[in-house]
This record gives C-alpha cells, sequence and structure tokens, in this order.
C-alpha cells in the first residue's frame, strides 16, 4: 500500500487506515485479529483508536493483538494512533484539561501495551478549558517520549487554525494531523477546515468516508436487518444521510462504479483518499471480509471525468464568507 506523509511531518502512513470504533463491543478479539492481519497483510500501518472506544476495550484489545509473546502483528509495524478528551458525561461531552489529558493517554498507553504511541489527538474541542492548556498537554506527551507526534479531531475551522498558529510559536509541537468527518456525503470540512489544514501543513484523516456506509449502496432498496441503519442504537446515526440528496449521490456513485468495473464502496472511498489535503481515510469494518473489499481499493485511481461528475452532483453550497469574497 502507498505511503504518503501525515502534513508537514517527517510521519509516514498507509494512505487508508484501520478504525477500531466497534473493538470490543460489537467486533470481538476473533474478528478484531482477522482485521489487523489483513490490513497488514496489504501493506497498511495506521491504525486508529480511542480512549471512549468500547468504555477503553478497543485499546485493550489492539494491545493483545500487539503482544510480543502472542501478539498477531508487531508493533514496530504499526503506526498507532490515539484520541483522548471525550468524557462519558452527558452534561460535559469534553475534558480539555491537563490533568485528564495526560491521565488518560498514560491510561492509554497501558490498555495498549505500549510506552508510546505514534500519533495523539484532542479527540475534540473543550469550550470549558482555556485552548492553551489543552494544548500543553500535547507538548508534554511528545517531550516525554509518550507521543511521537500530536494532533486534533472535531476541531472547526478557526479552532483548528488558532490551535495550529499557536503551536508554531515558540517550542512546541506542531500539529500534524486532524480528524474529521469526510465523504461525498459530508464535504462540510471543505469550507474552513480543509483550506486551514492545506495551508498549515496538517494532513487531513477523514472518519466515516463510506457516509456511515451509505455510500455503499447497500440502503438504496431499503434497509437491511444487519446493517448499522438497521440497529437500535446505530440508526440515529445512519438516518440524516437517507434523504433525496443523499440519494442522488447514491446513484451518482453506483452509476460512475458501474461503467468502471468497479464497486460503489471503492468509488466513494477512492474519491476522498485522493482529494487534496487527504493522508488517510480511516476505514471501520464489521468483520475481515468488509474490510478486504474496501483494501481493494488501492489499485483504482478515478478518471477525472468521474471525478468531476461526482464533484457536481455532491457539491456543498458555498456563500460567504466561505470562499473567496470576490467569486461569489
Amino acid at each position: 500500500m502507498e505511503q504518503r506523509h501525515l502534513g508537514r511531518t517527517g510521519l509516514r502512513v498507509s494512505r487508508l487506515g484501520l478504525g477500531t470504533l466497534t473493538w470490543g463491543r460489537d467486533t470481538d478479539e476473533h474478528d478484531a485479529a482477522e482485521q489487523l492481519k489483513a490490513f497488514w497483510d496489504a501493506g497498511g500501518t495506521l491504525v486508529d483508536t480511542a480512549d471512549v472506544y468500547g468504555g477503553g476495550e478497543a485499546e485493550y484489545l489492539l494491545g493483545r493483538l500487539m503482544d510480543d509473546r502472542s501478539g498477531v502483528v508487531p508493533r514496530r509495524d504499526l503506526v498507532i494512533s490515539t484520541k483522548a478528551g471525550s468524557v462519558p458525561d452527558p452534561d460535559r461531552r469534553t475534558d480539555g484539561s491537563r490533568g485528564h489529558l495526560l491521565g488518560a493517554l498514560d491510561a492509554s498507553l497501558a490498555r495498549l501495551g505500549t510506552d508510546h504511541v505514534d500519533l495523539w489527538l484532542l479527540h475534540a474541542y473543550d469550550p470549558h478549558t482555556p485552548l492553551e492548556e489543552s494544548l500543553q498537554a500535547l507538548d508534554i506527551a511528545v517531550r516525554s517520549g509518550r507521543a511521537r507526534y500530536a494532533g486534533v479531531s472535531n476541531f472547526c475551522g478557526w479552532q483548528l487554525a488558532k490551535a495550529a498558529t499557536w503551536q508554531l510559536g515558540g517550542d512546541r509541537t506542531r500539529l500534524a494531523g486532524t480528524q474529521m468527518e469526510y465523504s461525498l456525503l459530508q464535504r462540510g470540512v471543505e469550507r474552513e477546515v480543509l483550506p486551514a489544514a492545506l495551508d498549515l501543513g496538517i494532513g487531513l484523516l477523514p472518519s466515516s468516508p463510506l457516509g456511515r456506509g451509505v455510500l455503499t449502496g447497500k440502503y438504496r432498496h431499503g434497509t437491511p436487518t444487519d446493517s448499522r441503519g438497521g440497529s437500535e442504537a446505530l440508526a440515529p446515526f445512519v438516518e440524516p444521510y437517507l434523504d433525496e440528496a443523499a440519494g442522488r449521490i447514491v446513484d451518482a456513485v453506483s452509476t460512475a462504479a458501474d461503467g468502471l468495473a468497479a464497486t460503489p464502496l471503492q468509488v466513494a472511498l477512492a474519491w476522498v483518499r485522493d482529494r487534496p489535503g487527504v493522508t488517510a481515510p480511516i476505514i471501520g469494518a464489521r468483520n475481515a471480509q468488509q474490510l478486504r473489499a474496501a483494501l481493494s481499493v488501492e489499485s483504482l485511481s478515478l478518471p477525472d471525468e468521474i471525478c468531476r461528475a461526482l464533484d457536481d452532483v455532491s457539491a456543498p453550497v458555498h456563500r460567504y464568507p466561505d470562499h473567496d469574497w470576490s467569486t461569489l
């Protein structure tokens, strides 16, 4: 698998990442091991997790699969990214305090069974903590060797620009990457986040690159009972992408796939993988078979005319002041 630099840093990662959101919850150890082995065999290196995935079980499971004695894949062959800052508190969804973040990192390292992570991200912006305090945790983590690189996740445009600019001043850790939802069904990052990331040399790691599964075409004629949309827990997660506008985009993806003798999954994933500023989309799969289907996109590059057609049918509305005012 092709390797790419993450932003304006020396860190190289595979241009597809493996997500672990469901590990330890819907994905058991056997299925997780099969996924990780399939990903590694395909040349994948970037594995994304978070301290809240499965209540910590995703990190614990990943640690077991990297164990020197019985692990499926050697730790040295993987680029491990994890996140901290989300908290299971209905009154406060994020905690960006220095104390919480550093404590969460230590707990993540213990679960992962490693002395460092390759990339550590603030999971979300905390409006109740001074941003410089949250960012100081990133500096401490890198200086202490507990993290090699640092970044953020789910920061809007001004938050990302402020954080990155602060980090460029003084002896601070440059932000290497930002993780945001990005797909043909969700192009909101193109308004301000992506321009800021490109300008500041920050690599984008798209989450939900398949539009929460909708872009695979599985929902075109109803909701499969074994899908996310068919589960009580995840149906509200999928529902926003089942409207008429999304249906037109899915139809266009399916038409393009037919013309290329490819699958809708491959077309949708190739589109986001090769967008300017994107380093590596993060793929979440239910099993190894689904993951292998996604990994098969490595050999596909979309023709320019297909990209333009998909751009047109999915184009978000940009109005003042999102883009250059003189063009509006």
